[in-house]
């Protein structure tokens, strides 16, 4: 028999985006597998839904994947959605799922961690404190302090071309208001976002940022989110200096952090340099999918 799809009610949205979910049961009502769509709301990205769905690794190939597949196509097509983006673990059963399902293959990503035991603690410190004529590094930690907060949103832009390959991504409008909620869902959760930032000494604008999230508790790893420096300031090795720092600011706070996360698309050929590096190793690799809709 198929299984029996529920939908489910995500209690709280994003204030860029919100979440629709479907559960499937065997004929025992035991839960076999879900799907979370994500609707995203913000300008820029209304035509994107991301999904996320799992299924039970004794319930494979009895058609419980394309069941909840079909009920998140249905509702993506419902909200007048373009394009729907997933990832999967290269060689995985999700990889093989998606390709079989008609999705296409639009970015290859590295995943890397540095375990901070191996660091070379004055190797890093020498990279942090190499001078760059005419900037300086800044940090905080939690939301950015209100008189930063316009040149650091207008940074965001730095990420405007981050290589995305073939993948129908939309464009992050950001302001004000949506570095601040950020900032606030990151500490929602528990955790704790860190973000070293390098400033032009002329202006006192903000030109490039490393974002950094740790866990609650200083322990196990923590994840990097966005780094990027705005074009007109690329070339000057700002990327790896405001890393380093990030690299040498969570060992002092957090003598107990096992390791730092991070992605990165194999196509982006500057930030892999930077992470190679600074000694980050390949953990595994992950593929985008998107399907056109």
């Amino acid at each position: 028999m198929p299984p029996r799809i529920t939908p489910l009610t995500d209690p709280e949205p994003t204030p860029s985006s919100r979440r629709l979910a479907w559960l499937a049961s065997g004929t025992d009502g035991a839960p076999v597998g879900s799907v979370f769509l994500r609707l995203f709301t913000k300008e820029g990205q209304e035509h994107l839904a991301e999904l996320e769905l799992a299924v039970h690794p004794a319930e494979r190939r009895q058609g419980v994947g394309s069941a909840l597949l079909d009920a998140a196509l249905s509702a993506a097509r419902d909200e007048g959605r373009r394009s729907l983006v997933t990832q999967a673990e290269t060689g995985s059963p999700g990889d093989l799922f998606l390709a079989a399902r008609g999705f296409r293959r639009v970015l290859a990503l590295t995943y890397t961690r540095l375990a901070l035991a191996d660091v070379d603690p004055a190797g890093i410190s020498e990279i942090a404190e190499r001078p760059h004529p005419g900037y300086e590094l800044t940090h905080w930690e939690g939301t950015v302090p209100p008189e930063l907060a316009r040149t650091f949103a207008d940074s965001r832009r730095a990420m405007d071309d981050m290589p995305m390959e073939g993948t129908d991504y939309g464009t992050v409008v950001w302001d004000v208001d949506r570095v601040i909620s950020a900032a606030e869902t990151v500490a929602k959760r528990g955790e704790l976002l860190h973000t070293v930032a390098v400033m032009d000494r002329s202006d006192g604008s903000i030109v490039g940022f490393s974002e950094l999230v740790a866990p609650g508790d200083g322990r196990g790893d923590a994840q990097h989110y966005g780094t990027g420096v705005l074009p007109e300031h690329r070339g000057h090795g700002l990327g790896l200096w405001m890393k380093a720092e990030s690299i040498r600011l969570a060992r002092r706070r957090y003598p107990e952090l096992g390791g730092l996360l991070t992605d990165t698309a194999d196509s982006n050929a500057p930030m892999r340099g930077i992470n190679d590096a600074l000694g980050y190793l390949p953990t595994h690799s992950a593929v985008e999918y998107q399907l056109d809709l």
